[in-house]
């Protein structure tokens, strides 16, 4: 039986080193899906691809996010991270993302068939069986600027899973919507317009206490 593991992460380079681990203890990278805000400054390192001539279903395939959504090898040179491609989701705006959540999260196309549910990342969340109100909590936080780590789990693998994500300082899920909502949030809304950089600055500066 497969288990959802998902995780949110301030910073990107936590987030790496949550898929290194994911990836130590024995989960495949085929399971594992990484989604993070274009904005962040540390992507300045990550090769991404703008889909120019592509719909971003297609790009998520030719990144070989529906490779791994259909059991295929995802990065298999360098693990989940190295196949990192540039997305649009609806409500987030541009993405750097891999794996079946993203695959998932743009409808894209396999073989004429649409894999996972097309309806932006809340959508592909709750599909695979996150809660709305944390799939919503999930969805926000990468509109503010963080990193979405999930992972397909198997019975064998969750405990070690679940220890290996929890080596790596993550969002307190219950904490943050608490103060999204504090602040007037009510929800995410994938009709409202993407954060400006300038407003994802503020958001880093709010909570994240270190580079």
């Amino acid at each position: 039986m497969n288990h959802i593991i998902t995780r949110l992460f301030d910073d990107f380079a936590d987030a790496q080193h949550a898929v290194i681990e994911l990836e130590r203890v024995g989960v495949s990278h085929g399971d594992i899906s990484l989604v993070s805000h274009k904005s962040h400054p540390k992507h300045a390192g990550v090769k991404v691809r703008e889909p120019h001539d592509h719909t971003a279903g297609e790009a998520s395939a030719i990144d070989g996010g529906v490779g791994a959504a259909t059991g295929g090898v995802l990065g298999a040179a360098g693990g989940a991270l190295a196949g990192l491609g540039l997305l649009a989701i609806p409500g987030l705006g541009p993405v750097v993302a891999a794996g079946w959540l993203a695959s998932a999260a743009v409808g894209a196309l396999v073989g004429g068939a649409v894999v996972g549910a097309a309806g932006g990342l809340v959508g592909a969340l709750t599909h695979a069986g996150v809660s709305q109100e944390e799939a919503d909590v999930y969805a926000e936080g990468v509109r503010r600027g963080g990193t979405l780590v999930s992972a397909k789990v198997d019975d064998e693998h969750v405990a070690l899973a679940e220890a290996a994500l929890d080596s790596t300082p993550s969002v307190d899920i219950a904490t943050r919507g608490a103060a999204y909502r504090q602040a007037g949030w009510t929800g995410f809304d994938a009709e409202a317009a993407p954060y400006s950089d300038a407003e994802i600055s503020a958001e880093r500066t709010r909570y994240v206490s270190r580079v």
